[in-house]
């Protein structure tokens, strides 16, 4: 059984082995062990503290193989972008010119570089050993943050961005990156996306100021602008059906698309339940579905649960791993939106 759980200090190690398997493009684990090691202090501090405001601390998830007590997975819920450190994105904007000489509307698109101090909550490293891919454990992973988001809406902004990993090949070879990035900074792609997570001051020294004229770039360039890397599109169609969309951002390095929602729109936030235990019994009938508890700062897993008038019922396997007993709150996500006929219906 698999459960996803907020990371501890002494998952370290195994945290920095299963990092290790991470492709490029996955920026926020381009890091090093130092810089690990503080981020899962970070997190293990933000799970306890009692303060219900963003003020850019990451929350950790990790997913447990209980079997074998290894990490298989984790996922990341950034409060606030900006802050200490700004977010930077390129912005996508089109301008329309006529020329009453020619008769001739034309429309210009240029990247235009933006500096953002006070952002949005953002999720990111969002990776599963492919041992372990299938079975619903990557959608486990990936909701598990928004049933946390629903239980403390006050701890994150009232918009969430993920930016998707953009397009590359195996060995980091980027063609956007090649169009812009490297003609500022002289180094590869995968130098670059590691240091950006060290220190971003960098970016500005270097990016340029003024607009980028995208029908300038080089076309292997321009037919990649916003799309995403075919081991993201799963993860990109997860986020549109619980109500994420594009906006007119891209990441500065790789050309992915920024996909956004208002927090409290979010379909999996929405239609998160909270409940008590009603009762525990060896064999509970009714959906599976993300059943979630606030033990050891979170915990979450795919389990049986059947509504009643009392509360929730639940099985035993669910009490034991959410460490929960009768009386105790838990939340309860489903697997997949409504249809929105069914919805209507």
């Amino acid at each position: 059984m698999e459960i996803v759980r907020a990371v501890q200090l002494d998952d370290l190690d195994q945290l920095w082995d299963l990092i290790a398997k991470a492709t490029y493009g996955l920026t926020t684990l381009q890091i090093t062990k130092e810089q690990l090691s503080e981020r899962v202090e970070l997190s293990n501090f933000a799970f306890s503290r009692k303060t219900e405001k963003p003020t850019g601390e990451p929350y950790v998830l990790v997913m447990e193989d209980t079997r074998l007590g290894t990490l298989v997975g984790l996922s990341c819920i950034f409060s606030k972008t900006g802050g200490y450190e700004p977010f930077y994105s390129y912005r996508r904007v089109t301008e329309t010119n006529y020329c009453e000489l020619l008769d001739r509307t034309q429309e210009i698109e240029y990247l235009h570089l933006e500096k953002i101090h006070d952002g949005p909550t953002e999720i990111g490293s969002l990776f599963l050993s492919p041992d372990y891919r299938g079975q619903g454990r990557g959608r486990l992973l990936s909701l598990s943050r928004f049933a946390f988001m629903a239980a403390h809406p006050n701890r994150f902004a009232d918009s969430v961005i993920a930016e998707m990993r953009g397009v590359m090949s195996d060995d980091g070879d980027c063609p956007f990156w090649e169009a812009i990035g490297r003609h500022f900074f002289n180094m590869d792609f995968p130098q670059a996306d590691s240091l950006s997570t060290i220190n971003k001051r960098f970016i500005e020294n270097f990016m340029p100021r003024h607009p980028i004229y995208v029908s300038m770039l080089p076309e292997s360039a321009q037919a990649i602008l916003g799309d995403v890397h075919p081991n993201t599109r799963p993860a990109l169609a997860m986020l549109k059906a619980e109500g994420f969309s594009k906006i007119n951002l891209i990441d500065i390095f790789d050309g992915g698309p920024v996909v956004e929602c208002a927090r409290d729109e979010i379909d999996a936030v929405r239609r998160t339940q909270t409940w008590e235990v009603a009762e525990i019994v060896a064999d509970a009938e009714g959906e599976s579905q993300i059943l979630t508890s606030a033990t050891d700062g979170f915990r979450a897993m795919i389990g049986v649960a059947a509504a009643t008038d009392r509360g929730l019922k639940i099985s035993q396997i669910a009490a034991a791993t959410l460490k929960v007993k009768v009386g105790d709150r838990v939340q309860s996500l489903s697997l997949y939106p409504v249809p929105a006929a069914a919805n209507e219906g």
